[in-house]
């Protein structure tokens, strides 16, 4: 590990991150084992780095190396007979039994003066290994004080260069390290048409907002903490068969439609809406984003409406029905009908290249983010071509799947390129649920899926938040984004918008449909707003670097099922410090209810020591205790539904 189907794809990193290696290595007989990591960058610079065994008996190995450098990187592991260990090990029994310690002396001269002979050996290492030999030819001091003093100066030269035999290698893998934001980051949502967007009372009309009112919006994007702003389709929306308020089919000349019905008269995925400025605006937009720190990611969704151009310049790329009718999306019960999907069996060809066409002409408008609508509705191999080569030429661009849908197709596409992918944390509400999924996020499938834990959706609204209220929506933020390299969150979702719309988990008067004026200055001024909350989280994820990955997530035992407790370490070589970092973070998952609950830490997961108190910083709160291996925690929802401690040992 990391492999990914035995390497026909190459496994997945970000820049900085720390990825975990291992290997199942076992041998004949009853000889010591050894197993190196050999790793080499994009640079062509290879390094070795010493495995350790894992849990007794399972023939496991491991060690762990940080990946700071975007391009492609190779792998394989190196197991050998570790004949310095196998020494050590018949020698210390022999001697303890006062059988054959002579014969051991000698074995270990032949030993160390035939690894220092080895022209592949340095100086340095060489000459211990004499000095070394000589000891244990002094007949003047007893066979243990040979063994003691000749094997500490040998342990000393084989440290970085064992003495091995019947060196095997495994296969050569790949590993592809992309820039940061395709791992780790913390993204927002919002509609551009509804930031600055204005009701007339009188007229009963709406003002639509556009790039130019929306720019005022970006200073709080920035102040909470995100890097990436994600738009909703900015294209020309179609008439026909206009979704209005609430998913109906009554829409008046004044409802604004989806943005998911692309396409109308005005042009189609290669267009803005007109009623969200020029081009010029848009690309304004992005630049000032860009100036803050903030990138924009695009919505790209392969579906048209039946005033598309494509409807009317490429039938072919839809599916006729037997009524000679275009099929409009559906998911039944849902029906989508000012949505017509593609299809793409009737002229691959031609859709291909228009998918390339579109994505590489925003490419040019300054995007290299994507949010791909409905992914798993296309062919795989479709994405695997079009994701190949736009990151042929461009690198640095991100996709993010949007499916959520069957586990094998979601990881699927992240293997055959997806940089993120929604997940279904969103239904995860339980300590049971939620650690076991945390756990094969962070593990068993992080060599080829990476996700992006999003809170909400403007469509999605789970039961739990509809009845969480502040507390709730505070608790899955923090689980998100302390828990994940991604996290992201959609605009409402500070201001606790959590009204359901009658028999159905989504929110009423959907913004997918209508405009909204969120007021956010009296929000803010009323404390109705959690938005100094997400600060706060955004935040100590850029103080902290350790919470930002992923694959260093642990779960820790709890006595009580709505509470969760997960650790996130880097070890002294990682950490920009150059100490150990290590974080415990306890989560209430019960809005309603104060919780108590004993905690019981695996120490030895995160480098600390069992017989040493620790010494506790609740970086939220500020308060400062000691605990042991094993303590008690009460957690008030009300106060503070979560605790983010920083961990030491003097």
């Amino acid at each position: 590990m990391p492999v990914v189907e035995n390497g026909r794809w190459p496994a997945k990193a970000f820049d900085s991150e720390v990825i975990p290696f291992s290997a199942v290595v076992f041998r004949e007989g009853h000889d010591a084992l050894g197993a190196e990591l050999v790793i080499t960058d994009p640079s062509g610079f290879t390094k070795r780095i010493r495995m350790s065994e894992g849990a007794p008996g399972s023939d496991s190995w491991h060690a762990k190396h940080q990946i700071d450098l975007v391009g492609p990187w190779k792998f394989h592991i190196e197991a050998f007979g570790d004949e310095l260990e196998t020494w050590h090990h018949t020698t210390e029994v022999k001697l303890a039994a006062k059988i054959d310690e002579e014969l051991c002396m000698l074995e270990g001269i032949r030993l160390f003066t035939g690894a220092a002979a080895e022209t592949a050996r340095s100086k340095p290492s060489a000459k211990l290994l004499v000095e070394a030999a000589q000891i244990l030819s002094d007949s003047e001091k007893t066979h243990d004080q040979r063994f003691i003093e000749a094997n500490s100066l040998a342990q000393k030269a084989c440290a970085t260069e064992p003495i091995k035999t019947l060196v095997t290698e495994s296969a050569h893998f790949d590993i592809n390290c992309e820039r940061t934001l395709a791992g780790s980051g913390a993204w927002y949502e919002f509609f551009p048409r509804s930031e600055g967007a204005k009701f007339n009372a009188k007229t009963g009309t709406w003002t639509s907002g556009n790039f130019k009112t929306a720019l005022k919006r970006l200073p709080a994007v920035k102040e909470m903490g995100f890097d990436v702003l994600y738009l909703p389709p900015i294209h020309p929306i179609g008439r026909a068969f206009r979704k209005g308020p609430n998913n109906t089919l009554n829409a008046t000349d004044e409802d604004p439609g989806s943005p998911w019905a692309i396409g109308s008269e005005a042009g189609g995925h290669d267009t803005i809406h007109p009623d969200l400025g020029s081009m010029k605006d848009f690309e304004k937009f992005v630049a000032s984003a860009n100036e803050l720190g903030i990138e924009i990611a695009l919505d790209f969704a392969l579906q048209a409406s039946p005033d598309h151009p494509w409807v009317k310049d490429h039938p072919e790329w839809f599916t006729t029905r037997a009524d000679g009718t275009i099929a409009y999306a559906e998911n039944p019960p849902k029906k989508y009908q000012d949505i017509y999907p593609i299809n793409f069996d009737n002229d691959p060809e031609g859709i291909y290249h228009e998918a390339l066409r579109i994505v590489e002409f925003w490419i040019s408008k300054g995007i290299k983010i994507f949010r791909v609508d409905n992914p798993h509705t296309k062919p795989v191999n479709f994405w695997e071509w079009l994701i190949g080569e736009v990151n042929h030429k461009h690198p640095e661009v991100i996709f993010l799947a949007e499916a959520f849908t069957r586990p094998a197709m979601m990881h699927m596409l992240g293997k055959v390129g997806y940089q993120q992918s929604y997940t279904y944390f969103t239904w995860r509400n339980g300590k049971q649920e939620l650690s076991e999924y945390l756990n094969e996020l962070a593990h068993s499938s992080s060599p080829y899926f990476r996700p992006n834990l999003w809170v909400s959706t403007p469509d999605i609204l789970t039961p739990y938040l509809q009845f969480g209220g502040p507390n709730g929506h505070k608790i899955r933020a923090a689980l998100a984004a302390l828990a994940g390299s991604s996290w992201g969150m959609y605009a409402g979702y500070e201001l606790i918008e959590s009204v359901a719309r009658n028999g159905a988990d989504e929110h009423i008067d959907s913004e997918k449909y209508q405009y909204k004026d969120r007021n956010w200055q009296t929000a803010e001024k009323t404390g109705t707003s959690i938005s100094s909350y997400v600060t706060k989280l955004n935040t100590l994820r850029k103080e902290h670097p350790a919470l930002v990955q992923l694959r260093n997530l642990e779960i820790h035992q709890t006595t009580d099922d709505s509470i969760i407790a997960f650790t996130k370490h880097l070890a002294a070589e990682h950490s920009s410090t150059g100490k150990n970092a290590t974080y415990l973070i306890l989560v209430n998952l019960d809005p309603h209810s104060i919780r108590e609950s004993s905690v019981s830490l695996d120490l030895w997961k995160v480098g600390l020591s069992y017989d040493r108190s620790i010494q506790v910083t609740d970086l939220i709160s500020g308060a400062k205790r000691e605990i042991e291996s094993t303590s008690h925690v009460r957690i008030d929802p009300f106060v503070e539904p979560a605790q983010v401690l920083k961990l030491e040992q003097n």
